[in-house]
């Protein structure tokens, strides 16, 4: 359960496309507080289609549990949905939401014209969150890092999305022995940053695994895919050697 202005909202986490799906009915309830949120989806939903709107189209139905303890087909939204539906609804409730959404939408076009402002949000962010200045460093630095890494790939042909996270889980089983799912899994995690759970030392070695493998492919210039794999996972391995030989000395695992 989800919870807005004490209302509870469901939910449910899909494993095969890592997304929270939303109970759409919960939702228009919370922000409008009628009596009856099914009808006045209803007539929404009905209003949406005859404006041309695809966020009806977007939803999905998925079995969530009801008040009389089974389960029912209702209608679902990922968040990306839920917040265009949100903005149509027109509700005071719904107006802080609004409010918000613009002011992110500002921030992001501000960013564009000077990237610095985003490094900046993020160090704020991360403060916010209680994170140390030293962690916050590290992880900055392991942003410019990765960004290198898919900078090479896309210069080597490489397909952002999937293709990019099967490269991503061949470098980090290479290193840590997990996938990044497994890592997660092993996290308590669904939808959060990987990284953004990772110690110092994790980190490190995410950075070494990637810069490592970054500076392979310039060498050895791999044509597409395939060959940018096996790359992936000499530069992990590489990584993965100096963390054993880490724990080797100091006799404790460095995946916490």
């Amino acid at each position: 359960m989800a919870k807005f202005k004490d209302k509870k909202i469901r939910k449910i986490w899909v494993e095969k496309e890592e997304k929270w799906y939303f109970s759409v009915i919960d939702i228009v309830g919370a922000l409008t507080e009628s009596i009856s949120p099914r009808k006045y989806w209803n007539k929404l939903s009905q209003r949406l289609n005859e404006e041309g709107s695809e966020s009806v189209t977007k939803c999905l139905q998925l079995k969530l549990l009801a008040s009389d303890g089974k389960k029912y087909l209702t209608d679902v939204a990922d968040l990306e949905v839920i917040f265009r539906i949100i903005q149509t609804v027109p509700s005071p409730n719904a107006e802080p939401l609004k409010l918000w959404l613009a002011r992110v939408g500002y921030e992001r076009i501000e960013e564009i014209n000077d990237p610095e402002l985003s490094i900046n949000r993020a160090m704020q962010t991360y403060l916010k969150k209680g994170y140390s200045k030293d962690w916050i460093n590290q992880r900055l630095k392991s942003i410019e890092v990765r960004k290198g890494l898919t900078d090479e790939w896309l210069d080597r042909g490489v397909k952002q999305g999937y293709e990019f996270a099967i490269l991503t889980d061949d470098i980090t089983k290479a290193w840590s022995d997990m996938t990044v799912r497994e890592f997660k899994n092993k996290r308590g995690l669904k939808k959060q940053s990987l990284r953004d759970h990772m110690t110092n030392m994790e980190l490190i070695l995410t950075m070494l695994a990637e810069a490592t493998t970054t500076e392979i492919s310039k060498v050895k210039e791999p044509d597409g895919f395939e060959e940018s794999r096996d790359i992936a996972k000499e530069g992990g391995e590489i990584a993965g050697i100096t963390r054993k030989e880490i724990e080797k000395k100091t006799g404790k695992k460095l995946i916490s």
